[in-house]
């Protein structure tokens, strides 16, 4: 593969509605966007990344200024499988500090390289093809009560059973809505919190979830890192942890190899850093048997949602949840020709998309794309 070009773009969309939680209130979502162009081809390889301060450090400008930086060595040194895999692991430390726009990147180089061969992405990385179903979580921002209880009653009428909602640190409020939820129905066992680094001091934590109410499991209670505080809060609860911002980086595996029934992992591939790397993570976390959710940022296009589908398919008997695929039930309008996203049940079918007999991602894109910058 000869790369020919290499764009970036900000990728700008409108939610349908303000979604809240303790690290930050969104209006609309904001992407990086890649595409790459080779040998002639038509169709360039698309990817997303959602830099995000508060989870992964990055912001648009500084996930441009890294595309950047590495362009030129990207276009020069990358031609294959074999050299995308060696240009990441030579570059290790500088992905973990921008994986949303690394993300962007190599999903961008995986579509052309498939494209080119004419197969399915799945097929270029030695995974099986796609054709299952997949099932989603309804996720819940911090929200009034008034539409907490309209947004959940929608999802519950559509058949979702699988719900997470944003915790916002007042006791009767978050309470409430725990309550509703067991009401429309929803098992103990299938509703997780997410506290987004809410708390400092575990104890303090701990008091609140064991006052709001059993739940299967809580996200990031405390400072993403604090493993030891996390872990009495999960003493103390009786709750699993799911890791999410704490596995933005390098190293973390380590931390909870002794007492892996404590956790789980929230892998979500913009913040991991692209698909490959969460491969790489799935296959550790399978093999200490912790319990996986494939997660979404909110307001991801269609291509991440895609992206993420073959870390849920190798996540296996692991995959616990799957967050994200809201296409334009979120969304204005989404990048892609056709959304991404689930249906009733929080089925997604990846049959009724022909992901396995498409090259690449399978996917067309239209749609503004805003405030071009070239590489």
């Amino acid at each position: 593969m000869q790369i020919d070009e290499l764009r970036i773009s900000r990728l700008e969309i409108p939610f349908k509605l303000n979604f809240r939680h303790a690290s930050a209130e969104r209006a609309r979502m904001q992407s990086v966007w890649a595409e790459a162009r080779g040998n002639g081809n038509g169709l360039p390889g698309i990817g997303e990344g959602c830099p995000r301060r508060y989870v992964t450090g990055e912001t648009l400008a500084s996930a441009e200024e890294f595309c950047r930086g590495v362009r030129e060595a990207v276009v020069r040194e990358i031609h294959s499988l074999d050299d995308l895999r060696a240009w990441q692991a030579d570059r290790a430390g500088a992905i973990d500090a921008h994986p949303a726009a690394w993300c962007a990147l190599e999903l961008a180089l995986l579509d052309l390289l498939a494209r080119e061969r004419r197969v399915p992405v799945e097929d270029l990385l030695g995974l099986p093809r796609l054709r299952r179903r997949f099932f989603y979580s309804a996720v819940l921002g911090d929200s009034e009560f008034p539409l907490f209880l309209k947004t959940a009653a929608r999802y519950r009428a559509l058949g979702l059973k699988d719900f997470k909602f944003k915790l916002s640190g007042n006791l009767a409020a978050d309470k409430r809505k725990l309550k509703t939820l067991r009401k429309l129905g929803i098992e103990k066992e299938r509703i997780r919190v997410d506290a987004n680094n809410f708390w400092k001091d575990a104890r303090e934590a701990a008091e609140y979830l064991t006052a709001l109410g059993p739940v299967a499991a809580v996200e990031e209670p405390l400072a993403s890192g604090d493993f030891e505080g996390m872990r009495l809060v999960a003493e103390r609860t009786g709750a699993r942890i799911v890791l999410d911002e704490s596995t933005a980086r390098s190293g973390w595996l380590p931390r909870i190899a002794g007492d892996p029934g404590r956790w789980m992992v929230n892998i979500r591939i913009s913040k991991m850093g692209g698909l490959l790397r969460s491969l790489d993570v799935l296959k550790h976390v399978r093999e200490m048997s912790i319990p996986v959710v494939v997660g979404a940022q909110v307001g991801e296009t269609s291509v991440l949602t895609r992206a993420a589908l073959p870390a849920a398919q190798a996540a296996g008997e692991a995959l616990y949840a799957q967050e994200g695929a809201f296409g334009t039930r979120l969304l204005q309008h989404d990048i892609c020709s056709r959304p991404v996203m689930f249906g009733f049940g929080g089925a997604l079918d990846t049959r009724g998309f022909g992901f396995s007999e498409r090259a690449g991602w399978g996917l067309a894109a239209r749609g503004k794309i805003t405030q071009t910058v070239n590489l």
